[in-house]
């Protein structure tokens, strides 16, 4: 039987007088892919902001291996077990690849497996060739390589990836999306957020559409792929 991993209850959140969420839910079991699907502004971000506590909620829950994390500083959410790739990359421009791997590198869970440099640079071979390059001399999809890699050597139970190959060309976007398959085959729990659909049914065991800041659909691919009706209603698809 899985584990329940993160489970997310009738999370509610916004800005200023703002409300973007209006009881958010999901769930993700151990080794499971899940997307989260929507529109722009539908509350994608703002949820994986209040998972990862970079955003206060306002109401509701947000448990990982059975322990609430919304209350707690982003960091000790990272140290119990998240990774997060963050819309727009956010690599630290003015250190070498080499260098933003193992600035926040850590193994405090302890894992068979651990991901280290080496590891790394077999995932994706193009980073171990750009080692010593600074990050603001990376394409934009060798820096979402190398966002993808800083996450990964944290060794997290749990990868979230928001937008995972916005901007990139499909050549990259087929090394990101192998990538991601690799880390569901060895067991990686993932919560990916994206728009290119097609690569998502292949990839993911449940999927969740958000409109205006709520849960108006989930299943897994198969029924996805049969509900033309929510695929062009709620994703244009």
């Amino acid at each position: 039987m899985s584990e329940n991993l993160l489970k997310v209850e009738d999370l509610v959140s916004g800005y200023g007088r703002s409300q973007v969420l209006y009881g958010m839910h999901l769930q993700i079991d151990a080794g499971q892919c899940v997307t989260l699907l929507g529109r722009n502004g539908m509350g994608k971000t703002t949820t994986v902001k209040n998972i990862m506590g970079m955003h206060p909620a306002w109401q509701g829950q947000v448990r990982f291996k059975g322990f609430g994390i919304q209350n707690l500083p982003s960091y000790r959410v990272a140290q119990r077990g998240i990774g997060l790739v963050p819309e727009g990359r956010q690599i630290f421009p003015n250190l070498s690849v080499e260098e933003n791997l193992v600035a926040t590198a850590a193994d405090r869970h302890k894992k068979r497996n651990p991901w280290t440099l080496q590891r790394i640079y077999e995932l994706f071979p193009r980073l171990r060739e750009r080692a010593g390059n600074f990050g603001n001399q990376l394409s934009g999809g060798e820096q979402q390589m190398l966002a993808i890699s800083r996450a990964l050597m944290t060794n997290p139970e749990l990868l979230i990836l928001d937008e995972a190959t916005e901007g990139l060309s499909p050549l990259v976007r087929q090394e990101i999306w192998a990538a991601l398959a690799l880390l569901r085959r060895e067991g990686m729990a993932i919560l990916v957020i994206d728009k290119n659909l097609a690569p998502l049914l292949q990839l993911a065991d449940r999927h969740y559409i958000v409109e205006k800041g709520r849960i108006v659909w989930d299943g897994d691919s198969d029924a996805l792929k049969a509900d033309a009706g929510a695929r062009q209603k709620y994703l244009g698809a």
